[in-house]
């Protein structure tokens, strides 16, 4: 593919890259950024593209990949620094955190569980956590509602378990 094909492929799809970059970071500059981000990358990936395939989904796939890793490093301290009951989960047990050094060990195994989810689990739930509704996650990432419903709760268990062995311990 030439210079030429992929900038007119880009350019067709410009639009709708950016729609689903405002949905993912809700502002208008970092979707912008965003785009460009997955341009640069989607040209310099251009050899893993194969011919004949869907661009937009290989472009969209890229986009949302970037968001994960960037958007996520970038707000990954606002989520930790986060009491720990600001999840709804841990309201649940309502637990009393002895100190300020065990808390931050319990939010450390929290973050560990976090990172170690699966993208398909993390992102939904990183996206809940950020006050996304259910229906607008599905939307951004073109899956059925039930299936977000699902990768969200799966998250919420295997993060109360992180919080039961801590706990425990």
């Amino acid at each position: 593919m030439t210079t030429i094909q992929f900038s007119t492929l880009f350019e067709n799809n410009y639009d709708a890259l950016m729609n689903f970059a405002r949905k993912l970071t809700r502002n208008h500059n970092d979707a912008e950024d965003l785009v460009q981000e997955t341009a640069i990358k989607a040209y310099k990936g251009l050899h893993t593209f194969k011919v004949g395939s869907n661009f937009k989904s290989w472009a969209f796939t890229i986009l949302k990949n970037t968001f994960i890793n960037k958007y996520h490093k970038k707000r990954k301290r606002a989520i930790v620094n986060k009491p720990i009951e600001d999840f709804t989960f841990a309201l649940e047990h309502k637990y009393n955190l002895r100190n300020d050094a065990i808390s931050q060990l319990y939010i450390q195994d929290l973050e560990k569980k976090i990172s170690s989810l699966t993208d398909t689990c993390k992102v939904p739930f990183l996206m809940h956590t950020r006050g996304y509704q259910y229906n607008e996650i599905s939307e951004s990432l073109d899956i059925p509602l039930g299936t977000v419903k699902s990768r969200i709760n799966y998250a919420r268990t295997k993060l109360k378990k992180v919080l039961n062995n801590a706990m425990a311990a």
